[in-house]
């Protein structure tokens, strides 16, 4: 874990804790707090404790560089971690995002979708209908919320509405096709109910997990996350509807 303490620029200062046992969890932790100019070369404090030949994952809990894997930390991990749901204008970052977009880069934000993007991809496996219309609902200015609006997009081909709702984060997912509409509600707590033309409502769990749980998501898989990718840089909506069968089921 590395502090960076950017406001007492005058005196260079390493401090360095190791934690075992108990608090440290499974393994070790070190815990490096850099002050003065020390600060800009954390890439060489954090260097020699790193194993030959082992992966490194770079997560950044708060405030991460506008371009992680330019950041001196970010250039040393084969994958970067940074979540949107900590900065203030979350949209504005997320295009930021886009444009500085390397291979390795991941978000928390896109993660926290795992669960709705399998439940819809197993929704319509189990309706091949064609969808002709989409909205996703969500509180204001939630990331997760427009990933999943561009995702769906992505591979419905369609335009899919955001709807702002009270939150928190998103509450529902609804698909319009020819034999009415189906929905994936979920306007609080762990438990979804998902409705489908001509059938009676069942109760899903579609939790909001927590930070450990998304943390451990992303470092079972080190290779680049390929639909992230193409989900983050996708700008402009299409036009036209198209297939549907053949796209949201290819997670």
């Amino acid at each position: 874990r590395v502090s960076r303490n950017t406001r007492a620029r005058t005196t260079s200062r390493l401090d360095a804790e190791v934690r075992v046992g108990a608090e440290a969890g499974t393994g070790e932790t070190v815990v490096l707090r850099l002050y003065g100019e020390i600060v800009d070369h954390a890439d060489s404090v954090v260097l020699p404790l790193l194993l030959p030949d082992a992966p490194v994952v770079v997560w950044w809990p708060a405030q991460a560089p506008e371009n992680p894997a330019a950041d001196p930390l970010g250039a040393l991990a084969q994958r970067r971690i940074t979540d949107l749901y900590a900065v203030e204008r979350p949209l504005e970052v997320l295009e930021s995002r886009a444009r500085t977009y390397a291979p390795g880069d991941t978000d928390l934000a896109w993660t926290r979708l795992t669960p709705w993007r399998s439940t819809l991809a197993a929704v319509l496996d189990q309706a091949p209908v064609e969808v002709t219309s989409a909205a996703v609902e969500a509180e204001a200015d939630n990331p997760s919320a427009e990933l999943l609006a561009r995702w769906l997009e992505t591979r419905l081909g369609i335009r899919v509405d955001r709807v702002v709702s009270a939150g928190p984060v998103v509450t529902a997912v609804r698909l319009g096709t020819g034999n009415g509409e189906i929905t994936v509600d979920r306007p609080v707590g762990p438990l979804a109910t998902l409705a489908l033309p001509g059938q009676p409502p069942r109760t899903l769990a579609l939790k909001v997990r927590p930070t450990s749980e998304l943390l451990a998501e992303e470092l079972r898989r080190l290779d680049p996350d390929k639909m992230y990718a193409v989900v983050l840089r996708r700008t402009s909506p299409p036009s036209a509807a198209g297939p549907a069968k053949e796209g949201v089921r290819r997670v």
